[in-house]
């Protein structure tokens, strides 16, 4: 077992944050859980709610953040579906910005290793296909989406600055997009989505023409990732996490439905404004610097997610 560290996960009720609180306390970690609910469940911890190592703190990181020591953090809280920091948009900007100011001065306070959660949609509608960490993206920074992606780039830019100017040990972490346990069945992401719409047997809906692709990574393998790069000296990022297989939005409705034995059918509406049509990680970085890359086939990771909807929905 590695040597037992103080953890805080900001956001740590929500789908990734609860997922790695998991897997840290299996380690022998003792983990903080800071999150204001927002979009995180308390029933994501309940797993593990009784566990002596578990602190769980009611909390909103826009605020300055109580003082604590801490060996690492994790900072993940931030909304992370579209109709979520569409609902609360200035929020999510505030989330990303204030929120990373707090972390990091923690962190600062410390001497705290602290790691980034940004995103593929840094990248916004990339015009570079696939995407590696030199590419500086295609972002509308007024859109209905500019919130989360502007949001997070200034994040990226706050977490570098901190470690220029003061030296603070920083990771970040660009994740693509991420399924499994734990999501929010009204979050509005695709996977969720088209599962439980699926296992009601109700028509499964499809943006644009269904071509517009993603590249969907379980998140044991992104949970596995984030470890591996927070305990790993000497490379701060920005490091692309992600799973290389592209897939249609259109093949992902399809396997669902084959994985289910669905009776639904599609059916087509309009695409959102400034929805990316391809999206695929360079994850050449990742495998140089942090040995790492996905081992959990999206189909594989489905029947695990399909699972856990059909125990959920009962």
């Amino acid at each position: 077992m590695p040597e037992q560290k103080t953890i805080l996960i900001t956001g740590g009720a929500g789908f990734i944050g609860s997922n790695l609180a998991k897997k840290l306390l299996v380690q022998g970690h003792k983990v903080i859980v800071m999150d204001n609910f927002f979009t995180g469940s308390k029933k994501n911890l309940e797993s593990f709610k009784n566990d002596n190592n578990f602190v769980l703190f009611e909390y909103d990181v826009i605020n300055k953040l109580p003082d604590m020591k801490v060996d690492q953090i994790y900072h993940l809280a931030c909304p992370a579906s579209p109709p979520q920091y569409q609902k609360n948009p200035v929020e999510t900007v505030r989330t990303n910005v204030s929120g990373s100011i707090n972390a990091l001065e923690l962190a600062k306070k410390y001497q705290a290793r602290i790691l980034f959660s940004s995103t593929s949609e840094i990248y916004g509608d990339p015009k570079v296909h696939p995407q590696t960490e030199e590419y500086w993206g295609n972002v509308n920074p007024i859109g209905p989406r500019s919130c989360y992606d502007e949001g997070k780039r200034c994040a990226e830019t706050l977490f570098f600055d901190y470690h220029r100017e003061y030296g603070i040990d920083i990771r970040v972490i660009r994740i693509f997009n991420t399924f499994g346990p734990n999501m929010a069945g009204d979050d509005g992401r695709v996977v969720t989505n088209f599962i439980i719409q699926a296992l009601e047997n109700k028509l499964i809906t499809i943006y644009g023409e269904g071509q517009q692709t993603r590249s969907f990574m379980y998140v044991d393998d992104l949970v596995e990732g984030m470890i591996k790069f927070m305990n790993t000296d000497g490379f701060v990022g920005p490091i692309n996490i992600g799973n290389p297989q592209e897939i249609t939005i259109k093949e992902l409705a399809e396997e669902i439905i084959k994985q289910t034995g669905s009776s639904s059918k599609l059916v087509y509406k309009p695409l959102p404004e400034n929805d990316p049509v391809r999206r695929k990680p360079d994850i050449s970085l990742a495998k140089e610097k942090i040995d790492w890359q996905p081992q959990i086939d999206w189909q594989d990771g489905l029947k695990k997610t399909i699972a856990y909807w059909q125990d959920k929905l009962k």
